[in-house]
């Protein structure tokens, strides 16, 4: 991505001049003046940065997006022929998920759904932490608008950093920690921070007044998290007649990761196999459950068993009361509205087979962001000392240094 743009949006004058000529899902950030360091809090204001994949909003937009997706060797490794094999992929599949997104309204909502529960948290945040208000939120997608480097440039614009300092935290939108995901987004925004505002000097000094960046970089097992997939788990087997509901099968189901990336030591299935445990145990372990595992793209070797075949392989063996329950996404998107949905679930053509309604607009979810964020805020720490931690079979120095960036923030806050 050519670093022209965002650098062309900072220079443009006056501010409503840029206002007028910027995208219009931009324009919302000019409705009240930018955000200053004169704060309401005496320690604010805070931008709230939700960290995510993102999705194209139309389906003009899925050609970009996948692009970007196969150029990303964190999320896909394709080795050293990556930038021949990445594009050639991504030609290959556009109209096919072109179709896909067209199935599904046209689009992503996944971009609406972050929007809302970004705004939604920082107004429960301006009220359960008023020292570090007022709460600005920003979303940052790694493959679709709003992308990382937009966002980060419309956080300048904002009056954060520049010679003005301002707290920031990342927000990871991932629940459980990959490096092929939350790893990314945060090697991309290390890589704009850097761009953007500045490499650190000798001695890792930081520019004069540049953002402090603090990350919430997994959250598993948090307990709101696990209430709101609890509750929406208890809605759609309210569905099945009582002598059935208690023997529905439970079928949590992840985005898969290739084997070369787990046998690297990934913490991905551990923590996600953790969310799964105490979601069940909040249940009361009434159902039988399983984790399976879906979006395999290849043919290399992947986190399995497969949802569709788990679930081909349970109705085959007469088990037909099968509850899906997407336990790695907080919003609909994709892999829940076309392949669960209708890939998986529509072919089936049994109404036994149900999918768990998304996060999405859950105010126990949403309470659970707002709860994470005031709790991180208030621990003064920069990071998770997980975070820290590279794989055991990490050979990526981007991955170091954002690593070491991140755990530096230390000092500053």
């Amino acid at each position: 991505m050519a670093l022209s743009r965002p650098l062309a949006r900072l220079a443009r004058c006056p501010q409503n001049l840029a206002a007028l000529q910027a995208p219009v899902h931009q324009r919302r950030h000019f409705a009240s003046p930018p955000v200053t360091q004169n704060a309401t809090g005496s320690k604010g204001p805070t931008a709230m940065v939700l960290l995510n994949m993102g999705g194209p909003s139309t389906t003009d937009e899925v050609g970009d997006f996948l692009s970007r997706l196969f150029a990303d060797g964190d999320l896909i490794p394709l080795g050293r022929l990556q930038g021949y094999l990445g594009p050639l992929i991504s030609r290959r599949r556009t109209p096919k998920i072109q179709k896909q997104y067209a199935a599904i309204g046209g689009g992503s909502p996944i971009r609406r759904w972050s929007e809302y529960q970004a705004a939604e948290m920082c107004k429960l945040l301006d009220k359960m932490s008023p020292e570090t208000a007022p709460h600005k939120p920003y979303v940052a997608f790694r493959y679709a608008a709003p992308l990382t480097e937009d966002t980060y440039a419309q956080m300048l614009e904002d009056g954060f950093g520049q010679g003005r300092g301002g707290r920031a935290v990342a927000f990871t939108q991932y629940p459980q920690y990959s490096c092929s995901t939350t790893g990314s987004s945060l090697n991309e925004l290390w890589k704009w921070r850097n761009r953007l505002e500045g490499k650190r000097g000798s001695g890792e000094v930081d520019p004069q007044g540049a953002i402090k960046w603090s990350v919430i970089d997994r959250w598993p097992v948090h307990p709101g998290l696990v209430e709101a997939f609890a509750q929406n788990i208890e809605a759609r087997l309210a569905e099945y007649p009582p002598e059935r509901r208690d023997s529905a099968v439970l079928l949590f189901s992840a985005h898969s990761l290739p084997m070369s990336v787990v046998n690297r030591g990934d913490p991905y299935p551990a923590e996600v196999s953790a969310t799964v445990y105490a979601v069940m145990q909040r249940m009361g372990m009434r159902n039988p459950y399983r984790l399976v595992w879906q979006s395999q793209v290849g043919p290399s070797a992947w986190l399995g068993a497969q949802t569709a075949d788990a679930v081909h392989e349970f109705i085959k063996k007469g088990q037909k009361d099968l509850v899906l329950v997407p336990i790695a996404f907080t919003s609909d998107h994709i892999e829940t509205l076309y392949e669960l949905d209708q890939e998986i679930i529509g072919e089936t053509g049994l109404d036994s087979v149900k999918r768990v309604e998304s996060l999405n607009g859950s105010p126990v979810f949403i309470q659970a962001l707002a709860d994470l964020a005031k709790s991180h805020l208030e621990s003064g720490i920069s990071c998770s000392p997980q975070m820290s931690l590279r794989c055991p079979g990490c050979t990526s120095e981007r991955c170091l240094e954002q690593k070491k960036f991140f755990a530096a923030q230390q000092a500053q806050l």
